[in-house]
């Protein structure tokens, strides 16, 4: 029996037995414990893997335990059910019997964790803690950029949860097999366009679908006022250029399309702001040339001035093409891809041609709006509402919050779903399907819908 195989047939086993939420909130609370107790050992094994930081990784340990910690309080809340109750009444044509609704976990899944967050969206990342939360097994494949870290963080998580519910695979065989897997009953995934096409359609074409949720690329358009450029253009430029060069580049959130008005120095500020970024390591050597590609893409082209930054050997230097509208217009199709690391696009605009700009923008996970003081940015806001996950004002979207409100989603192609979210209370439901009981005896009944509510949760009730 192979590794997914005896995987997929543990977790099918786990998943037949009954928890309750608190039992799983204890698990992820556990988690959290273990994790943090191995901070120091985990910290150096990341930064030797990863070459990012052990400030950042010491406070990406930090998120981690809380967000498993979060979804533990998720799991106790219980409003995450839907639980809803409808009343019998004969007078209604038809009549209506005695309906009880909730959700309940849809079995084990499969998670495929990601590069540049190797603790938070990774072995016991946020689709880990929320499918556990939601009472699913988790089958997790490693990343191949991360490999000793992985495994042990899957110690840590073997220590802690029963037989069944926890196993880490590896290998793009293992993963191509997983979702595949017939006891697999969905997959989450962070990573590249094309590989979670691959996976997606993998998933699509089983004789029995599965749901699959991918996070995938995602260039984070800005658009940045006149009024805001005239008020605080530096600003603006040195707070660009430390957001796309942050942890090098390596964010799904990196602004990587940034429209700014001409002849206002947000250019300007932006060039010096960029001598003073740092140079970078990319996670992977596959990683480093293809960011070297993209930079020498722009720099063939005659109407792009590529700016760099500092330079040392081994190193991704820091870049931004400058462009004009017509000819971003022109070749849109190279602006509008996402290109991984510390590069950033930034399109002179006059307010006559940001129409036709905006036009050709594709979803993404957030779009982001400079303005100037008391400025009136709705009909800005109209137009990008509809293309973003989530709209920021003045700030940038590097890092995304854990909290009950935070989406981290959109449309294809920043996901394969655009409904729900990987980040936030909601990225449990992603793990959840409902059940309707009708005229069902009480002792059918879960807890959660029994009269009463002896469990406490929030109840819809009619």
């Amino acid at each position: 029996m192979d590794e997914v195989t005896a995987a997929a047939a543990a977790a099918a086993g786990a998943a037949l037995l009954p928890t309750s939420r608190e039992e799983r909130a204890a698990w992820l609370d556990a988690l959290a414990a273990a994790l943090e107790d191995d901070r120091a050992g985990l910290v150096a094994l990341a930064a030797e893997e990863t070459h990012l930081s052990q400030a950042r990784l010491d406070g990406e340990v930090t998120r981690t335990a809380a967000q498993l910690r979060f979804f533990a309080g998720v799991a106790r809340e219980g409003g995450y059910l839907e639980a809803t109750l409808d009343s019998p009444d004969p007078s209604l044509i038809p009549p209506r019997p005695d309906l009880r609704r909730m959700l309940r976990p849809l079995g084990p899944v499969a998670v495929y964790t990601s590069s540049n967050f190797p603790f938070a969206f990774s072995v016991l990342g946020n689709d880990t803690a929320s499918a556990l939360a939601a009472g699913c097994p988790v089958i997790v494949k490693a990343h191949p950029g991360h490999p000793q870290l992985s495994r042990r963080t899957a110690e840590l998580a073997l220590s802690v949860l029963p037989a069944g519910w926890f196993a880490l695979v590896e290998g793009m065989t293992a993963g191509v097999a997983l979702v595949q897997h017939p006891a697999v009953r969905a997959a989450g995934f962070t990573g590249s366009e094309r590989g979670g096409r691959a996976l997606f359609d993998l998933a699509a074409s089983r004789p029995d679908p599965i749901p699959f949720y991918g996070e995938l690329g995602s260039v984070n358009p800005v658009v940045v006022t006149r009024a805001a450029a005239r008020e605080r253009a530096a600003g603006i430029g040195a707070g660009l250029v430390g957001s796309f060069t942050r942890d090098a580049g390596q964010y799904c959130t990196k602004p990587g399309l940034v429209f700014v008005p001409a002849g206002e120095g947000v250019d300007d500020a932006v060039r010096d702001a960029l001598g003073s970024a740092p140079a970078s390591r990319q996670l992977t050597d596959g990683m480093s040339a293809a960011y070297a590609s993209a930079v020498e893409l722009f720099g063939t082209d005659e109407e792009v001035t590529v700016l760099l930054g500092t330079s040392e050997p081994g190193t991704s230097t820091p870049a931004v093409a400058l462009v004009g509208a017509a000819d971003f217009l022109a070749a849109r199709d190279a602006f509008l891809e996402e290109h991984f690391g510390p590069i950033t696009v930034l399109v002179s605009y006059r307010e006559d041609e940001l129409p036709a700009l905006l036009a050709t923008l594709r979803p993404s996970l957030t779009a982001t709006i400079h303005r100037g003081t008391g400025e009136d940015v709705t009909a800005l806001a109209t137009w990008l509402a509809p293309i973003a996950g989530r709209l920021l004002f003045d700030g940038w979207p590097t890092g995304v919050a854990i909290g009950w409100a935070q989406h981290h989603g959109g449309s294809w192609p920043a996901t394969t779903a655009s409904i729900h979210t990987s980040v936030g209370a909601t990225a449990i439901r992603r793990w959840l399907t409902p059940i309707a009981y009708q005229d069902a005896p009480q002792e059918v009944l879960p807890p959660e819908l029994r009269d009463g509510n002896p469990l406490g949760i929030p109840r819809r009730e009619s």
